[in-house]
């Protein structure tokens, strides 16, 4: 049996949630709801007016998804903004995979800002699709579906298929972190496969973590150059192609000034997070399949 991630990624988020909201104290959360799926526990807290979803009693690793009670359009967690500043390298994606649901804040966006958009979520537990539609007001449409399955199976067999798309979003987390079969070179290069010519990757991952450098490494051996955004969390954009300048980029993120303003915050606070800059060891070791996030907890570090 591998053993736990959890070591590792408590480096990560000691004052701030995992998904980038800030710990509230566990006698000020109410427990709205809880139950336990094949795969983990799932958790709704209520703050005041804020509703979070968690896979750890009191969110004590992080928060996979919140939204505003009295303001449901507003967005709660920083990374669901960086997530969206994709939009700035593609600005009108025809088709959308998302790997990973949660509260499905990011696919009830993006509906919004592009109704005329397929968008696929793949999600593994079907807790969450109930949790997300009950208290999160997740809807699917003609448009939106969410497919149950494992997000690398579903990618390899995509990938038999003709289905190609315009923006592909990674934000799939268990209890601890990213599952380590979503993190390696050999995923990365199927989902690459999975976007068509100038195509474009949104990964959400953490800001500081002992497999930072290692992830880093691993993303800059599969698409050579990536936007490197940081907040709480990291999210990382690449697309198939030439990455735009800055320039291009403030051009398209004034498409979408007056559209994120419904979500509580300005396209343009934004931009300045898109930065190239490496801040890792060039020289760590590649994730793959055969060599996981796990084995890390083997290293003398």
């Amino acid at each position: 049996m591998k053993r736990s991630l959890l070591p590792l990624i408590l480096l990560a988020v000691t004052v701030v949630g995992a998904m980038g909201a800030t710990v509230a104290r566990a006698d000020q959360q109410r427990l709205v709801h809880a139950e336990r799926s094949l795969y983990r526990e799932v958790l709704v807290y209520d703050t005041g007016d804020v509703r979070c979803m968690c896979f750890t009693r009191n969110c004590r690793v992080g928060r996979q998804s919140c939204i505003d009670l009295r303001h449901p359009d507003r967005l709660v967690m920083n990374y669901p903004k960086m997530m969206l500043g994709a939009l700035f390298v593609n600005p009108r994606p025809q088709s959308v995979l998302i790997i990973g649901l949660g509260g499905g804040t990011i696919p009830r966006i993006l509906r919004q800002l592009l109704p005329d958009t397929r968008i696929d979520v793949v999600e593994i537990d079907p807790a969450v699709e109930r949790v997300a539609g009950r208290y999160f007001d997740f809807k699917t449409s003609d448009q939106t579906r969410v497919i149950e399955s494992d997000g690398r199976v579903y990618v390899k067999r995509a990938l038999r298929g003709t289905q190609r798309y315009d923006l592909i979003m990674l934000d799939a987390f268990d209890h601890e972190y990213i599952p380590e079969h979503l993190l390696t070179q050999e995923f990365l290069e199927e989902v690459k496969s999975l976007l068509v010519p100038g195509g474009v990757l949104a990964a959400n991952t953490f800001s500081s973590s002992r497999l930072y450098e290692h992830e880093s490494v691993t993303y800059a051996k599969v698409f050579e150059k990536f936007f490197n955004l940081k907040r709480e969390n990291r999210v990382i954009v690449t697309r198939l192609g030439p990455l735009p300048d800055r320039e291009q980029l403030r051009t398209t993120a004034q498409q979408f000034v007056a559209a994120f303003e419904k979500y509580g915050f300005d396209a343009t606070d934004v931009l300045p997070l898109f930065t190239q800059e490496r801040d890792w060891n060039p020289n760590a070791r590649v994730l793959t399949d055969q060599y996981s996030p796990a084995n890390l907890l083997n290293l003398d570090r």
